[in-house]
């Protein structure tokens, strides 16, 4: 009998929890929900989905009416309620306090306030009953069996499978991940049978011209989410267009949807659902499939594109990851900043005073400069154009234009277009073959973002004055030995060394945990105090882009140490002749940082700088791969009236000009010659002297590049190089730049303003004279 009871007991089980899943599925008449309390929501038979209220992020005294899926971890909202206001075209998310009620009663479900007033219904009548569904779908059901309405006819942002999108329906993005008003962008299954992506001028409903359209302009029928998992746009022929196709596996091993995310890009995602997927996947939304491919380049390229900004905010520009879920992102040009960094869509807007229109051309020229920024391009808000024109002139026509905040050089056409604010339609791409030049302060005009934060760090330091007569152009600290001995952690971590000291890393105990580079010289007293006098007079006079900052000094005792900024990718040495060949593109930024760096040191600098050692090790680079010249303590200063100084041999071998070795005065052209020699090994990742090297021709790059010019053969300088090699005439005219530099008579070697011109394009390289030639007719 015992066998027979078990039996009958499991069967009694088994019906129970058969009427209980029943009770789950149909919401009765006077049943109702409220934000706070024992019925928050209503679940599907299977517990993956439910319907009611959600608090929302950052404000959890406002609920939301919502679908979400309910197993997972974050609980991924899949629907949202939206109503519109009496005179107003664009409906907003039912955010409600927890005093509201959801009731569904006398054949209507009604959502209304503390007052009792009606904020949300779907107003169908003779509702019988309602049921959340294990598709997604909250539906009310007639008596007769009949769906009266569903969350799946009244999308919001995302669809889910089984759900159809017929002609007339959209999905209107976010406007943010955490704001559910209706954003930037729109995916609408039209009338007409295009379905077609657009820009939205928020907050009206206003389209800008479309970005993605699928072209089937009285063909199209309706937008299909199937239960495989694939995403399509059916014809009334029955043609099926793949919208994303993302059939991973059986359907009831993921949850899936798809989604028109913030940023404007219709993105397919998986979720693994049974605890065999988990095991393979990870436990996060992954990317499967998406539309456009890349929405800065698309926005863009849309037809007709003119108004509004563009994929990002107005004084921004796109970049766009295609490696990580399709990531977009916005970032703001040097001397601007978001307006709210949450809300990114809102753009950009300068640090500084603009420019006023009463300077007159030489005090505009020298409170203001142009920075150029590389693979970022504005193509809208052009206002005046020149051509033909040089790269030089085009900065100097915007800089004393007070209208102009951005200036674009084509070195092809020879072509300037003069921009104002704001700008629009922002993109980074390396497609972009222009020099894009922002206005902003000159670097010795304004105070440095260290000088601003130094009460921050150090509220007892004093600014230091060299001797009576050299003020620094920014806030230089002033540490302790014992303070670097903390940051450091007793000098533990060495970054390098070199003749006159050894670096090492640090960390400030500021609120910011700055990183920091400490060089310690090292040296008998005499000339530990001129090696630190000539590198704190030196680099403590500049500030720029190109150079390493100076943050403080330790002059105490015996010990003499200088504080850094910590550049986060080493040196060029390290970047340039590692295993990994650097990407062409990263190469050529840091040629022409490296150029703009000693072009401010011999020509924009108050006071002329030689550096005197310019070579890879001494050229860092920090997180954006931005080259920033180093290392000061050989270099000379030259007076307003000085053009050349008389000293003893400097710098390194494979690097040092000729004119060192004979007894005539040093000028700026020293630094020229070394920069030409770092010029060819970032061209062809390698070193200038490789003894080793089988191919004895090929043992002195300068030499090997020379040769391989005049016969017509620069592809044998990047050879298995395919990015170089596709810009194969770019790499020839930084040859040709290089051998101009490398010439033995400093006097025919450029200035570094014209090594820039030459690099950009801005001017004609006329062929440089062949050494060897030169040699034989002397002999």
């Amino acid at each position: 009998m015992a066998p027979l009871l078990l039996l009958c007991f499991l069967q009694f089980l088994l019906l129970l929890g058969t009427s209980s899943a029943q009770a789950e599925i149909n919401i009765t008449l006077g049943s109702s929900l409220t934000p706070q309390g024992p019925n928050t929501s209503w679940l599907s038979p299977s517990g993956d989905f439910a319907f009611g209220f959600r608090p929302l992020e950052g404000n959890p005294s406002s609920y939301l009416l919502a679908v979400w899926f309910n197993k997972i971890p974050d609980k991924t909202v899949a629907w949202y309620a939206k109503t519109s206001s009496v005179g107003e075209d664009t409906p907003t998310p039912v955010e409600v306090p927890s005093s509201s009620v959801l009731r569904l009663t006398a054949g209507l479900l009604s959502l209304r306030d503390s007052s009792g007033d009606e904020v949300w219904s779907p107003r169908v009548p003779a509702v019988a009953y309602a049921r959340m569904l294990d598709t997604g779908d909250f539906v009310l059901v007639g008596a007769d069996g009949a769906k009266k309405w569903e969350t799946f006819g009244d999308p919001a942002d995302t669809i889910l499978p089984t759900q159809v999108l017929p002609l007339g329906t959209a999905l209107s993005s976010r406007l943010i991940s955490t704001d559910y008003s209706n954003g930037r962008f729109l995916l609408a299954v039209q009338r007409d049978g295009n379905l077609v992506m657009y820009p939205i001028a928020v907050p009206s409903t206003h389209q800008y011209d479309a970005y993605w359209a699928s072209g089937t302009v009285g063909n199209g029928s309706q937008l299909v989410f199937n239960e495989t998992g694939r995403v399509y746009f059916t014809l009334k022929n029955g043609t099926q267009i793949n919208i994303t196709s993302a059939e991973v596996s059986p359907i009831g091993e993921f949850f899936y949807r798809a989604t028109l995310d913030p940023d404007g890009m219709f993105r397919q995602y998986v979720y693994p659902k049974s605890t065999k997927t988990r095991n393979l996947w990870e436990s996060q939304w992954t990317l499967v499939g998406s539309i456009p491919q890349n929405i800065c380049n698309a926005i863009n390229n849309a037809k007709g594109a003119q108004a509004g900004s563009g994929a990002c905010g107005f004084n921004s520009y796109c970049s766009f990851d295609g490696t990580h879920n399709q990531t977009t992102k916005c970032e703001c040009p040097q001397h601007y900043k978001f307006f709210d960094e949450k809300r990114t869509y809102k753009g950009c807007k300068p640090d500084f005073e603009p420019q006023s229109c009463d300077l007159d051309e030489a005090a505009a020229m020298a409170q203001f400069e142009m920075s150029s920024i590389d693979r970022v391009d504005w193509p809208q808000s052009d206002y005046e154009e020149y051509s033909p024109i040089d790269l030089t002139e085009c900065r100097r026509l915007c800089v004393i234009d007070c209208f102009c905040a951005t200036a674009v050089f084509h070195a092809d056409t020879r072509t300037c277009w003069k921009k104002k604010l704001p700008l629009s339609y922002g993109n980074m791409a390396e497609s972009v073959q222009r020099t894009v030049l922002i206005k902003v302060p000159r670097s010795n005009n304004s105070q440095s973002q260290l000088s601003n934060d130094s009460s921050k760090w150090k509220k007892d330091k004093k600014y230091w004055i060299l001797g009576s007569s050299i003020l620094f152009g920014s806030s230089v600290l002033i540490f302790t030995y014992n303070d670097l001995d903390k940051a450091t952690c007793g000098f533990r971590e060495v970054l390098g060394s070199g003749a006159s000291g050894t670096v090492y890393k640090g960390q400030l105990q500021d609120e910011h945990a700055t990183s920091i580079a400490v060089k310690k010289i090292e040296k008998l007293q005499q000339e530990t105090e001129k090696e630190f006098m000539v590198e704190v007079q030196t680099i403590g006079q500049t500030f720029h882009k190109n150079l390493v900052r100076l943050l403080g000094i330790c002059n105490e005792g015996t010990d003499r140490l200088l504080v850094y900024e910590f550049m986060t990718n080493g040196s060029l040495n390290e970047f340039l002749f590692s295993d990994t060949r650097p990407h062409w593109s990263l190469r050529v930024q840091v040629a022409l940082g490296v150029a703009r760096g000693l072009l401010y040191l011999h020509e924009e600098c108050s006071t002329q700088i030689i550096h005197c050692d310019i070579k890879p090790p001494n050229i860092l680079l920090d997180e954006n791969f931005v080259a920033k010249i180093a290392d000061f303590g050989l270099a000379k200063l030259l007076r307003a009236n000085q053009t050349q100084t008389n000293t003893g041999i400097r710098g390194t071998r494979g690097y040092v000009a000729p004119e060192w070795f004979k007894n005539i005065a040093i000028t700026s052209k020293v630094d020229v010659y070394s920069f030409g020699v770092i010029l060819l090994e970032l061209v062809c990742c390698r070193r200038n002297v490789e003894l080793e090297i089988a191919d004895e021709e090929q043992s002195i790059l300068t030499y090997w590049a020379n040769d391989c010019y005049r016969c017509g053969r620069i592809d044998l300088l990047v050879e298995g190089d395919d990015e170089a090699n596709f810009n194969i005439k770019k790499v020839e005219r930084f040859v040709a730049v290089a051998l101009w530099c490398l010439q033995e008579e400093p006097t025919m070697r450029p200035t570094m303003l014209k090594v820039t011109q030459m690099l950009d394009g801005a001017v004609q390289i006329p062929t440089p004279p062949d050494p060897s030639s030169f040699i034989s007719s002397l002999q």
